[in-house]
């Protein structure tokens, strides 16, 4: 059958009542690596907007995961702003096969592919227009040699936007795990993250808050320098589980700096691991 009028058509087919091929055929996006490489699991690392620790997340994870004796890695898809090199002290240059190129290994083995590692200076930044971000997010997802990966973390760039819409249509992605922080104007873009993984059907593991408290040395009370957390309103108006709530601790951000994540160890985020090894 056709459509009702070709020319008129936008490719929206959520208003329209022509019971066309596209609708009876949808197109798949979907990617496949490439034949060398295999990856058993895919999660993505979301935030809403930037500022909330999905860096973070994304690497304590990959580096709980490791020490429990999984194979893990991290695609950096946050093109434009990539960190997860420096976290890990992974400093060189990519290197290829004649065929793929190689990930950077940490020193404990995790398998790592960053923007910074196709850069002559780690400062110089990628200006670049959407499309041309997201073909890179999906050469290193097929044209990268991912070496009999158990989980691969993809740390996602916050937003809505084009380079997220790729990885969620692109790859075949296991779930979700969303990041906020306690601030209220997180909450509203947090809504905005869950209801695209919805409207995509991509399925969402659960939700991570990040520097939800600090707790006193002295007294051990906790602070909630930034407000009243509302994480648990979320969860519950969207069904979904709080994998872990994770306080600003001074070694975090130390970690983070010196490149040292493999050595750090976070115990609020076990539970998220727990969760990630029943998948």
């Amino acid at each position: 059958m056709t459509v009702k009028n070709p020319e008129s058509c936008d490719h929206v087919c959520e208003h329209c009542s022509s019971n066309c091929d596209a609708r009876q055929n949808p197109e798949s996006f979907l990617v496949e690596p490439h034949p060398r490489s295999s990856i058993k699991k895919m999660i993505g690392v979301v935030s809403g907007k930037g500022g909330v620790g999905k860096s973070f997340v994304t690497s304590i994870l990959a580096a709980e995961m490791s020490r429990r004796g999984h194979r893990a890695a991290i695609l950096d898809g946050d093109i434009t702003g990539p960190s997860i090199g420096k976290m890990f002290s992974v400093s060189e240059k990519a290197v290829g096969d004649g065929e793929l190129m190689m990930p950077a290994k940490t020193k404990n083995g995790m398998q790592i592919v960053s923007a910074n590692m196709l850069l002559g200076d780690d400062a110089q930044p990628v200006i670049w227009r959407g499309p041309m971000v997201a073909g890179l997010l999906k050469q290193f997802y097929q044209e990268v040699f991912w070496d009999d990966v158990d989980y691969m973390f993809v740390d996602m760039p916050p937003g809505t936007g084009d380079v997220p819409l790729t990885a969620f249509q692109s790859f075949p992605l296991d779930g979700i795990i969303i990041v906020t922080s306690p601030q209220d104007l997180v909450k509203m873009v947090v809504e905005k993250a869950i209801n695209m993984a919805n409207m995509m059907n991509i399925r969402i593991l659960g939700l991570v808050e990040n520097m939800s408290y600090v707790e006193c040395d002295a007294c051990h009370k906790k602070l909630y320098v930034f407000g009243k957390s509302h994480i648990e309103e979320i969860a519950s108006k969207y069904d979904l589980p709080v994998l872990a709530t994770i306080p600003l601790r001074e070694e975090h951000a130390t970690s983070s700096d010196e490149g040292t994540m493999e050595d750090l160890e976070v115990p609020e985020i076990k539970a998220a691991a727990d969760f990630i090894e029943t998948l």
